[in-house]
């Protein structure tokens, strides 16, 4: 809302300072101190309110070190998040930017998923909490509004350098994505059917919608699972979600996209003032979560973040460098499928159910080694800033 009173300040009376709201970095900057400071004083209401509802967690005893005295922590923290990111967007952006809208969607629908899941684990006594078929249904169903907007949207385009180099010259619709470490890293959708013959390529939202379904699906799973001890799933968020809004702000740049010789995204660097608030978002809610954690974010915060990351990815047409940008993500969801893998397959051969960890995902492992998770998750966060800046070189190691 401040965007559109500064932006009609300024071209009808010239007001003194509004034209600083014109400019994106001036914009960020507000955005992450505003989140930030949203987060700090919402942070004990909404921590006081989920405690006065009786909103606490209930932990399974699962033969962890510390694991029982967080009973009754309060959860649904998201909550943070959530206002944290949406306040200063709804303030400080351009509102009729399709990927903002796209990303305040997506933030409101997971969020809402999330609330639910938490709601009917707690209130309802029901340790499920959603059933898994109505999230995934949540989940496909917000990859398929994403994936139709990124299609057909006419303001989701692309500006090509013809003959590839020189001026950006041509706009156009595209399904194309960049392949990392390549370096004619440009990979179009569109080439599965291509062999179909002419004309099929006009159909290659038949494969680029279930990609984009599948990549919202895996990577807001991949947080959920992440979500499990003090400060992992918001600290190694907020690294991946800075590390997008860098990509963020280099393809929505016709020069830096132009010197470094990547795709140009009209319109996406209004992108960057939404990643600034959501990172001030999730520093601000580290601020009660870091251990011992006042409040636990939950599925509305994980789900959410998920969701989040996901979009942004596809928006900036990274979402090939998920695995290794969301490499925890990735390393969390894998121990996972390796776990019950391999121990249906064994207890199917052998009788007895065997197991590669001590327990999955990745982070109960080392918990069950002795670590203090203290240290787990700052070794974590490691990893989470040499993953970040292995994806930041892929700019120019091709």
């Amino acid at each position: 809302m401040l965007y559109y009173l500064f932006e009609y300040l300024e071209k009808t009376y010239q007001f003194p300072g509004a034209s600083l709201f014109g400019y994106l970095t001036f914009r960020a900057a507000v955005a992450i101190i505003c989140s930030l400071l949203v987060t700090a004083v919402l942070g004990k209401r909404i921590i006081a309110m989920l405690q006065h509802y009786q909103m606490g967690e209930t932990i399974r005893d699962l033969g962890l070190e510390g694991q029982q005295e967080k009973a009754g922590t309060p959860t649904m923290g998201g909550l943070m998040i959530i206002f944290g990111t949406l306040i200063p967007v709804l303030l400080l952006t351009n509102l009729e930017n399709i990927y903002i809208i796209l990303l305040i969607t997506t933030t409101i629908w997971m969020g809402l998923i999330g609330f639910v899941d938490d709601y009917l684990k707690i209130k309802r006594k029901d340790k499920a909490g959603l059933k898994g078929k109505f999230k995934v249904v949540g989940q496909i169903s917000l990859g398929l509004v994403v994936g139709m907007v990124l299609y057909f949207h006419p303001e989701v385009t692309i500006k090509q350098q013809v003959d590839g180099g020189g001026a950006f010259l041509q706009e156009e619709k595209s399904t194309k994505t960049t392949i990392p470490l390549l370096k004619n890293n440009e990979f179009d959708y569109s080439e599965f059917i291509a062999w179909a013959g002419a004309g099929v390529t006009d159909y290659a939202w038949l494969i680029f919608i279930p990609a984009v379904i599948f990549i919202v699906t895996a990577v807001s799973n991949g947080a959920n699972l992440t979500d499990g001890i003090d400060g992992l799933a918001a600290g190694t968020a907020s690294i991946a979600v800075l590390t997008l809004g860098l990509f963020a702000w280099v393809s929505g740049n016709i020069i830096f996209a132009d010197y470094l010789n990547v795709m140009y995204i009209p319109h996406v660097s209004e992108v960057v003032v939404f990643v600034a608030a959501f990172v001030g978002a999730l520093v601000g809610f580290l601020w009660y979560n870091t251990y011992p954690a006042q409040v636990f974010m939950g599925d509305t915060g994980s789900l959410t973040i998920g969701g989040v990351i996901a979009v942004l990815a596809l928006a900036v047409r990274k979402e090939l460098l998920i695995p290794v940008l969301c490499g925890v993500f990735f390393i969390e969801s894998f121990s996972v499928v390796l776990q019950v893998t391999y121990f249906k397959y064994t207890k199917k051969k052998f009788g007895a159910g065997k197991r590669i960890f001590k327990m999955a995902p990745l982070h109960h492992h080392y918990q069950k080694l002795g670590y203090h998770e203290s240290k787990i998750v700052s070794r974590f966060w490691i990893v989470a800033i040499m993953l970040a800046i292995i994806s930041l070189v892929t700019l120019k190691v091709r």
